[in-house]
């Protein structure tokens, strides 16, 4: 089994979407539908993921030797998704926790596969909801409200059936949906950052004084405050905005915390 290899100590931040396929039953009625039989379970479709700072990767079915329209395996699609997780840290998605990562794990234990070295997340939807209050959390109202993009427009159930009837065209525009939306993600979470106070502490990775939300070592100390068993100095980050905090008895060497 592939194991991460040694590497410097900077933690590998991964944007990830994933589409799927809906479930393909019989019923009796369309509006309580409690399947006869179930022809095709949900299975992962397309995916596009990148590293912050790296590489965009986007994979659909038909990238793969032995695809079939009528017969679609996701198997060596799920492949690479496993391999992608076991080599991040923290995994950012819209509705993550919830969706995506949920949606993976099923694929990944249906193929075989053993669970990908741990990694933390970050669901910019969860952020949204807990932070602030937009009219709407949905991604694309998200980034218009912000003015950082929009979603690729899909055209709506149409596509993923030509995606599921094997159509080149409906494959390229899939691809170029999931792919904007993991560049909209990206947006997104740099915009959310500085505000997400339980963000993973990414000083752990560092000895030195960072930012515990980007890694920076541009801070600005703002003085002191007190809570109800410690004075403590008050950083901004020049780089990314976020605060954070540091116990005076704590050592200058050691991480700072989220504020």
């Amino acid at each position: 089994m592939p194991r991460r290899q040694e590497r410097p100590p900077n933690p590998r931040v991964l944007f990830i979407d994933i589409e799927t396929f809906p479930i393909l039953a019989h019923v009796w009625t369309v509006y309580e539908a409690n399947a006869v039989s179930v022809e095709r379970n949900t299975m992962l479709c397309c995916f596009s993921a990148k590293w912050q700072g790296g590489a965009h990767i986007t994979r659909a079915l038909p990238d793969y030797s032995g695809y079939r329209a009528g017969a679609p395996d996701d198997q060596k699609l799920a492949a690479d998704l496993w391999g992608l997780l076991n080599e991040a840290d923290i995994i950012v998605a819209q509705n993550g926790d919830r969706f995506d990562v949920k949606k993976i794990n099923a694929r990944l234990i249906k193929h075989g596969h053993t669970p990908p070295a741990p990694y933390k997340t970050v669901d910019t939807l969860k952020t949204a909801r807990r932070i602030f209050g937009f009219d709407s959390n949905r991604l694309n109202d998200l980034c218009l409200f912000l003015g950082i993009g929009e979603k690729f427009h899909t055209g709506g159930f149409s596509l993923w059936k030509g995606c599921i009837d094997g159509n080149a065209r409906a494959w390229a525009r899939m691809r170029r949906y999931n792919a904007q939306d993991v560049r909209l993600l990206e947006r997104l979470y740099l915009r959310f950052l500085p505000w997400i106070s339980n963000h993973p502490n990414v000083g752990a990775y560092s000895d030195g004084l960072v930012c515990p939300k980007c890694g920076s070592g541009d801070l600005q100390s703002r003085g002191h405050g007190v809570n109800t068993t410690a004075v403590y100095r008050k950083f901004q980050c020049q780089e990314c905005g976020g605060w954070s905090r540091a116990a005076n008895s704590v050592r200058k060497t050691k991480p700072l915390v989220n504020a």
